[in-house]
């Protein structure tokens, strides 16, 4: 109890000596990455750096013509810092504290602030609907329970005598009293919590990966290779005294440029971006929200599915289904107990559900028991008329212990998957206290109360389909395992359900989920724990949940997926929400990421061809010491003609392919041989040519050449050619045309062509590598490097 000391509460003295020593409830994480932090790391790029120093040196140069690649590059960084800066407002907005102001004691009256001026050692003061704002101890409690589902997933009321903890973040579920502040701020349970959830962290992408790697693999390469085609560069134009002689340093740097923009895959990664975000706005049609772009392509990936039961595989919505007698008690003073129970106001969901059927005007509580979590039942005295009489409703195994038939027929029922409550007349009289159990309390059967809860409609067909997919689905839910196992049995799940409260260790809860996929009263800590191990095991694991006790196993998982009604923080730290609450959503994600997998891997192929050929090209140029075969602008058409576009509707194209690990060394072992025949194509063609004919008619007819072996390229990768696909290669191969015909374009693309021996023999050695390619094609394909089917 308080005394009259504590009571009056903290003076304004005390307030202002903890204010001045910054014991007050500011929270100071340090939350997600800074807006410095996520420019630099768009801009600030490797390949951006090269691509501005060719950029600079083509406005040095004076011909705006030749810069046309940039463009790629500023897209590129604006979609990236887009997106990051909207995952970051995202996770700036997650906290658990919601509540605009508390109640405090200072100086012997009731004052209303603001949470961050709540100061440590404060006395709160605490009424129904309360949020507590920091973590305290109860010091005075009259009937004071709350509701800490936002913490621990528990939706029944836990109550708080004095000395108890209150955590902050939790809710004044019944009942009034006082706590003094403990801990505020960064101290305080709820700021802990916030602060883990805010952490910054990405999605595992191999996607992402794969690309990544690609450019380490290429940031190890440029330098040397650009180092040699300076030199080469310099060579090729007589050395460094004839260099700066008739403007040969001009074009020297004019080929060094276009053989460096050669090198790098520019539009890959915008590509990539590209496809993630159109998925995740046609998802978005779909009531699902993407809050990372590379989670689209995680659930293609995804090998086990955990769910909960609750407003997952069920719509979460109770309905009283009836009663079923199990002893002597008459049944009308029975039904009046039942309505004594719905009659109160401040009572759970189980109250209100009962107050729709029964209802009576005979009874006046003397006594209620309000329903603990601890002891799993509620009670209450009646007097009806001239007799008093006392009840128990709850738990079948806490109030029918002693009576094994009775127990026997609440399991039988709770077996098709339907909840069941006891209710049973007290022969003794009830116990005094919030914790107490029925232990020593002799009583009566008298009545099952039998609870449906709905399955969705949609919950068979898509647990099929995962199914089908070769996903392992895995239950996990905090119900009674009998109503768990019937639930799943109607959804043609097989095996047994664990109780996961018998399972004391990792060791125990790791067996168990290698044994079984269905479980029960599993605890939010045994959830992340879960997740933990298998992950381990190699699997790529996908959580659902909604409450904040789910936070961390979302967080922790390889996908983490909140529900439309879940806590802000839990839907903060998850990669999709399901905004309509339906999980059948899932599906879609499922073959959006499969598309997004599938497509990127097939243009990767072709930008990574580019950059072989280029490479190629480079090094061969400067060590023969040629001109180089192509001006900057001349690469841009090749480029954007027979990859560029092309990729940008290969991105989107419907794909069903289902996903096959191993993408990167695909590529690789794909993209290498097929980018080393269209530089040789190139070679052959240059070879004879550029001391035979002037160097722009020799450039041009190589130009040809590529464009040739690069179309092919895009043909193989292109397959199997519908209808769509041939307009596509149709219209790039037209569009080459026209530029090489239209003098405006000729003119500006620097395409000199005449109809001569020159431009024949260009076509010819395209058409070999072309050829060339079409081999390579058959092989990789009988090898799986490649795949055409969709």
């Amino acid at each position: 109890m308080l005394d009259a000391r504590t009571r009056e509460g903290l003076s304004a003295a005390q307030v202002a000596e903890r204010q001045a020593d910054g014991r007050v409830n500011l929270q100071r994480q340090a939350g997600s990455r800074s807006l410095g932090d996520i420019l630099r790391e768009n801009i600030l790029t490797l390949f951006n750096g090269i691509l501005t120093v060719c950029f600079i040196a083509v406005l040095l140069l004076g011909d705006l013509r030749d810069g046309f690649f940039y463009g790629v590059v500023v897209v590129n960084a604006l979609i990236g810092i887009v997106q990051e800066v909207r995952a970051k407002r995202v996770l700036d907005r997650a906290a658990l504290l919601a509540a605009p102001e508390s109640r405090v004691r200072r100086g012997g009256e009731v004052v209303a602030i603001p949470l961050q001026e709540v100061v440590l050692d404060d006395l709160l003061v605490l009424r129904p609907g309360d949020q507590i704002p920091a973590d305290a101890v109860v010091a005075e409690s009259t009937g004071l329970s709350l509701d800490e589902s936002l913490l621990t997933g528990e939706s029944d009321p836990v109550f708080k005598d004095e000395g108890e903890q209150l955590l902050s973040g939790s809710h004044v579920a019944t009942g009034t009293g006082y706590a003094v502040v403990t801990a505020v701020g960064a101290d305080s349970y709820a700021s802990k919590l916030t602060s883990e959830i805010r952490r910054h962290s990405l999605v595992h992408s191999e996607l992402r990966d794969a690309t990544n790697r690609i450019l380490v693999y290429l940031s190890w390469i440029l330098g040397p290779v650009i180092l040699v085609t300076l030199i080469g560069r310099v060579l090729a134009y007589g050395g460094f005294s004839e260099l700066f002689t008739d403007a040969r340093w001009r074009r020297a740097l004019l080929d060094a440029v276009a053989a460096v923009v050669g090198m790098i895959p520019e539009g890959l990664v915008l590509l990539t971006s590209l496809a993630f975000g159109v998925a995740a706005i046609q998802l978005a049609a779909r009531k699902v929200l993407v809050q990372e772009l590379a989670a689209v392509e995680v659930l293609a990936r995804v090998d086990v599915l955990c769910l909960d039961k609750t407003g997952t595989l069920t719509t979460g919505e109770l309905e009283l289904e009836g009663t079923e007698p199990i002893g002597d008690v008459p049944g009308e003073l029975a039904e009046t107990a039942l309505a004594a129970f719905g009659a109160d106001e401040t009572g759970n969901a189980t109250s209100g559900i009962l107050s729709t059927r029964f209802r009576s005007d005979r009874f006046r509580v003397e006594r209620r028991m309000p329903f603990s979590s601890a002891t799993k039942y509620s009670g209450l005295t009646m007097r009806v008329g001239g007799e008093e009489t006392s009840w128990v409703l709850g738990a079948p195994e806490r109030v029918l212990a002693d009576h094994t038939e009775a127990l026997q027929r609440a399991n039988a029922i709770a077996a098709t998957g339907r909840r069941t409550l006891a209710l049973a007349r007290a022969l003794d009289p009830l116990p005094h206290g919030t914790h107490v159990p029925l232990t020593g309390v002799r009583v009566a059967p008298a009545l099952l109360v039998i609870l449906g809860e709905d399955l969705r409609s949609e919950a068979p067909e898509t647990l099929g389909y995962f199914r089908d997919q070769a996903v392992r689905v895995v239950v996990m839910s905090g119900d009674n395992p009998v109503t768990v196992e019937a639930i799943a049995r109607a959804l043609n799940m097989e095996g047994d359900a664990i109780d996961a409260s018998t399972l004391a260790t990792d060791e125990e809860l790791a067996d168990a989920l290698r044994r079984a996929s269905i479980f029960g009263r599993v605890s939010p800590e045994q959830k992340r724990t879960a997740v933990g191990l298998l992950q381990r095991e190699g699997r790529t694991v996908a959580m659902t949940g909604d409450g904040v006790n789910d936070a961390m196993a979302i967080k922790d998982a390889n996908l983490g997926i909140a529900m439309g009604t879940a806590t802000a923080a839990t839907k903060a730290v998850s990669r999709l929400v399901l905004l309509d609450n339906r999980f059948d959503r899932l599906p879609d994600v499922l073959g959006f990421g499969r598309r997004v997998i599938a497509n990127v891997e097939r243009v990767s192929n072709i930008f990574l061809a580019k950059t072989v050929y280029g490479i190629l090209l480079a090094l061969v140029s400067a060590v023969v010491l040629w001109p180089f075969p192509f001006l900057p602008r001349q690469l841009t058409l090749v480029s954007t003609l027979a990859i560029g576009i092309p990729s940008f509707f290969l991105a989107l194209a419907p794909n069903k392919r289902i996903y096959t690990p191993g993408v990167l060394p695909r590529i690789l072992r794909y993209s290498i041989p097929t980018g080393v025949i269209a530089g040789l194509t190139a070679v052959v063609a240059y070879a004879p040519l550029h001391r035979a004919i002037p160097l722009h008619e020799a450039r041009s007819v190589t130009t040809v050449a590529l464009f040739c072996v690069s179309l092919w390229i895009l043909c193989v990768l292109t397959r199997p050619l519908t209808t769509w696909r041939w307009f596509l290669l149709g219209g790039v191969a037209a569009a080459f045309v026209l530029v090489c015909v239209i003098p405006a374009t000729a003119t500006f693309f620097e395409m000199h062509l005449s109809v001569d021996a020159a431009l024949a023999w260009g076509i010819a050695v395209g058409a070999v590598g072309s050829a060339g390619i079409e081999l390579f094609y058959r092989f990789a394909r009988r090898r799986g490097l490649v795949f055409d089917r969709v």
